[in-house]
């Protein structure tokens, strides 16, 4: 493998870590930091994308506040909102209130397939603002330099084949030659669709599921991975 593509949530970090830390402090920052920063050009911009994605230009900022912290609710994958949580991320990152987790092993098996040649990418549903600043502030410390390039679903859906070929020609390499690692079955089926190797992640006791290789850690990967 000449490349590895790695999904976040349970396979470098822990869904805990995202679930149960990071949306909390989202989801309680959010009203503040909105009717802090409503006028700012970037915060209002988002505000508007808002207002066209819910379909109402004339919620005032309380109505889009309310609207936001519905979609965190849901669980709604909204770009604006992504935007915005990016944006408070930053400031708890900042502020130290929180480092991004990665699971021991796989900071230590970054580094070497960086040493050894292999290039190094980030898939995930999360904003390329938010995975930026997981990685920049990791438990391991900054392992942005080690990463080649972000993709989220500005590119497609994580279940769709489609999605991984536009990172393969990004890329620039052969499919076969990039490797999809992921703990999601329905990913890892659409990144095998697409041409791309692909492993499980099985975290945590999490099963595996069958259809791809699977491994309980990076380390495992050692024999795989190079250039």
């Amino acid at each position: 493998m000449r490349a590895v593509v790695t999904d976040i949530e349970g396979t470098t970090s822990s869904i805990a870590f995202v679930k149960d830390v990071l949306f909390p402090h989202a989801r309680a920052r959010l009203p503040g930091f909105v009717r802090e920063h409503a006028t700012r050009p970037d915060v209002a911009a988002m505000l508007d994308d808002a207002r066209a994605l819910a379909g109402d230009p004339s919620l005032d900022v309380d109505g889009v506040v309310a609207r936001l912290v519905g979609w965190i609710d849901e669980d709604r994958k909204a770009p604006p909102l992504k935007a915005l949580q990016g944006l408070i991320w930053q400031e708890g990152y900042a502020a130290g209130d929180y480092r991004g987790h990665v699971y021991v092993d796989v900071a230590p098996a970054l580094r070497r397939w960086h040493a050894a040649g292999v290039r190094l990418y980030v898939y995930s549903s999360g904003s390329v603002a938010a995975q930026r600043l997981l990685f920049g502030h990791s438990t391991a410390g900054d392992l942005t330099p080690l990463l080649s390039g972000y993709f989220d679903t500005g590119v497609g859906a994580k279940t769709s084949p489609d999605s991984y070929r536009a990172i393969t020609a990004s890329i620039g390499l052969a499919a076969p030659a990039i490797l999809f690692l992921s703990d999601v079955p329905a990913e890892l089926d659409a990144a095998r669709a697409a041409g791309m190797a692909t492993t499980q992640l099985c975290r945590e006791g999490l099963a595996p599921a069958g259809a791809h290789p699977a491994v309980d850690s990076f380390e495992r990967l050692d024999g795989v991975v190079g250039a």
